[in-house]
């Protein structure tokens, strides 16, 4: 791997960054620390890391303000861990641009094996937001690189999502879940193999599949039906099988 390995660890407990440290250290990166939200947005734009650690409740800028604001110039893995469990914390810290969020306490192999399943997945590029009117296109893809539902279309290979011939701002995770959603079709895809499927795995019976990864993909879904303008209770593109999983709508 050419890239170099850098991580910057924004949390203001002491002991805690240095868990982190010493975890990421382990992992193979060059981890630079912070204890506040500015002084962590100033070693994102330094450093430019791979993965940046994000606690929530810190002095001065929070968790969820300092990720949107590394959104704004930077595509690092951003994971987000607080002691706040309510499924709204979640929410709101994927919604602001974490690529994942670990409740805490949390163990570090739990926390290695989520960065080492993010790194596995394509990442997305910042570029200039597109002006409006239509793009030239020189190349257009096969129609068959194209998944479809009701007016929803994706290109995997583009890391593209349309509504309505709408682009859909969609975190890494909530596209592969809608990617992986549209080729299953009526067939239903369970929590556990929406999480496998983020970490870059197949069930073959012995995975382990925790209550916090199922918690994850709840809150994907939930935010991915936000973005589509949909309702649980009267869904056009996804539907919950109850204790099971999700799949795509008649």
């Amino acid at each position: 791997m050419d890239q170099q390995r850098v991580a910057v660890v924004i949390e203001d407990e002491e002991d805690i960054r240095s868990l982190l440290s010493t975890v990421l250290a382990n992992a193979g990166f060059t981890v630079h620390g912070a204890a506040t939200g500015a002084e962590g947005l100033r070693l994102v734009r330094d450093h430019e890391p791979l993965v940046t650690t994000l606690d929530i409740n810190m002095p001065g800028m929070d968790g969820f303000e300092t990720a949107k604001r590394i959104r704004t110039f930077s595509s690092t893995y951003i994971v987000m861990l607080s002691a706040r469990t309510e499924e709204i914390d979640a929410l709101q810290g994927l919604e602001a641009g974490a690529d994942d969020y670990i409740a805490k306490p949390f163990r570090p192999r739990e926390l290695r094996a989520r960065i080492d399943a993010m790194l596995r997945r394509p990442r997305h590029r910042l570029d200039a937001a597109p002006t409006a009117g239509p793009e030239p296109s020189t190349d257009p893809p096969a129609a068959s690189a194209w998944l479809e539902h009701k007016g929803v279309r994706l290109n995997r290979d583009m890391r593209i999502a349309t509504l309505n011939g709408q682009d859909l701002e969609l975190t890494r995770s909530e596209f592969d879940i809608l990617a992986d959603l549209l080729a299953a079709g009526r067939r239903v895809r369970g929590k556990s193999d929406l999480a496998l499927m983020l970490r870059g795995e197949r069930y073959t019976g012995v995975e382990y599949v925790s209550d916090s990864d199922a918690r994850a993909i709840e809150v994907h879904v939930a935010n991915l039906r936000r973005k589509l303008g949909e309702s649980p209770a009267n869904p056009q593109w996804i539907e919950t099988v109850r204790g099971v999983g999700y799949r795509l709508t008649a």
